[in-house]
């Protein structure tokens, strides 16, 4: 009986530590099909701004590696951040030669359109998983005539230079805080935040990837808590002054890759 309870005591302790902590890198998924368009422009300028609230792609650092997700992908824009492997697929006609990937960061949403077919014009219709492409990387794996090819794609992990960036935008009872350059997973589950004076408190996601918090943070240094989809959670203390100001920008720590 004693022997029993101390193996049942050991397994609980290594589960509770499984769940507070997750060992090793987000790995992705496995190889699905979809189809892909353009839109944006040669330049991608049209591609500026978006769903997930990131605004100029190129000055946040995801550029022309981007694209906008279709209803049965986009989750309500909790994928915002997420990183795909993309490929055209069986298309010899349009596919490039040798079949290249691209990768990619959903930085928008697709939305339907409800007075075309799915398979005739309705290519973001619930349920396809569809990918807008910005167009320099549409003309990597495809030619511009295509207009839509089939493409194979996979989530993969997100790779980014430096650490995840907090843009605190509101006022005084009311901190919007737009989240980016998150590397791992990509995308965000849950964010909490702590002042010099508070315990660590949820924020809410308000759209795409702005998070809120109603708290008075004003005149104390700020951390912050995120956790990614795969439940690895990343903590950076203490990243603000203490006079910090709406409209900055802070630095804090990344998941490792």
């Amino acid at each position: 009986m004693g022997k029993a309870l101390c193996i049942a005591t050991l397994l609980l302790y290594f589960l509770t530590a499984a769940h507070a902590r997750i060992p090793g890198v987000f790995s992705g998924g496995t190889w699905q099909t979809a189809h892909a368009t353009f839109y944006g422009g040669s330049d991608a300028s049209g591609t500026m701004g978006g769903a997930c609230g990131y605004g100029n792609l190129y000055s946040q650092g995801y550029g022309v590696n981007t694209a906008a997700l279709s209803t049965a992908l986009f989750n309500n824009g909790l994928s915002c951040g997420s990183c795909f492997e993309i490929k055209c697929d069986n298309d010899r006609q349009w596919c490039n030669p040798g079949s290249p990937s691209i990768l990619v960061t959903a930085t928008n949403f697709c939305p339907p359109n409800f007075a075309q077919a799915s398979d005739d014009g309705g290519w973001c219709n619930p349920p396809r998983p569809h990918f807008d492409l910005a167009m320099p990387m549409f003309l990597k794996i495809a030619e511009y005539r295509a207009g839509i090819v089939p493409v194979a794609y996979r989530r993969v992990p997100c790779r980014k230079q430096g650490g995840i960036r907090f843009t605190i935008n509101g006022f005084r009872y009311f901190n919007l805080v737009l989240i980016t350059n998150v590397a791992g997973a990509g995308d965000i589950v849950r964010v909490s935040i702590k002042g010099t004076h508070t315990n660590w408190m949820p924020m809410s996601r308000n759209w795409g990837q702005n998070w809120q918090s109603n708290a008075v943070l004003v005149g104390q240094s700020l951390s912050f808590r995120v956790t990614g989809s795969d439940r690895r959670t990343s903590t950076s203390w203490n990243i603000s002054p203490a006079n910090w100001q709406f409209g900055q920008t802070f630095t804090g720590k990344n998941f490792r890759v």
